[in-house]
């Protein structure tokens, strides 16, 4: 909620001191792709999804990217906290923009029992700015019910916080997203989920009011 008062209090508008840093981050990715790195995966957690969509729509309008060199994973995602707003206009074309991108492989995990998350929603498409070319994100659930032991499971279930970050820990019973699988071992995200479908239950409709483009 602290992220939220931030986001709201410039209606969405990213404001400079953010702005700095979100470009300074942008540096550290286009070095990193500059390196012999086999892949670079960029991962945004909650809030960090929303920056990190913004990060890589500015760096890919300005640098050629080889196409499953560049992985962004999405977790527990809240983009429509912030692009619902009214003057979210740069995160709302950035979403359009990184969606339709050939150079990106775009995974978006979420689950619905994570209560402070978005689960499910394709924060493109609920935006309101789904291009016609849409590609990204292929949106995944982790599947709490049947990743977590049941035990493990009643356990966690009304602890909200602590699902929130789930993702980035351990599963008893992995099924095709575990975080460290993918973020150690030998297999590109781009090949791990090859062919994949989206899950049957991602939120598609357009929700946002506001759909506007502009800086």
């Amino acid at each position: 909620m602290h992220d939220y008062a931030f986001s709201a209090r410039y209606y969405g508008a990213v404001p400079p001191q953010l702005a700095a840093r979100m470009a300074a981050f942008t540096q550290t990715v286009a070095a990193a792709l500059d390196s012999d790195a086999d892949e670079v995966l960029v991962v945004g957690h909650s809030s960090g999804a929303h920056l990190a969509v913004s990060v890589l729509a500015d760096l890919l309008r300005h640098q050629p990217v080889t196409p499953g060199r560049l992985g962004f994973l999405s977790l527990g995602q809240v983009v429509p906290m912030v692009s619902f707003l009214p003057r979210a206009g740069r995160l709302r074309a950035d979403l359009a923009y990184l969606s339709a991108h050939e150079g990106l492989t775009w995974e978006d995990v979420s689950a619905p029992g994570d209560g402070c998350s978005f689960a499910l929603c394709d924060p493109v498409a609920v935006s309101g700015v789904a291009p016609a070319g849409q590609r990204w994100p292929l949106v995944i659930s982790a599947a709490f019910t049947q990743t977590l032991s049941p035990a493990r499971w009643q356990a966690l279930r009304w602890r909200f916080f602590r699902l929130h970050f789930q993702y980035l820990c351990a599963f008893d019973r992995p099924k095709d997203y575990d975080y460290f699988q993918i973020t150690t071992g030998p297999i590109s995200l781009a090949q791990r989920f090859a062919g994949r479908p989206p899950s049957a239950s991602r939120i598609t409709r357009a929700l946002s009011k506001y759909r506007d483009t502009q800086p």
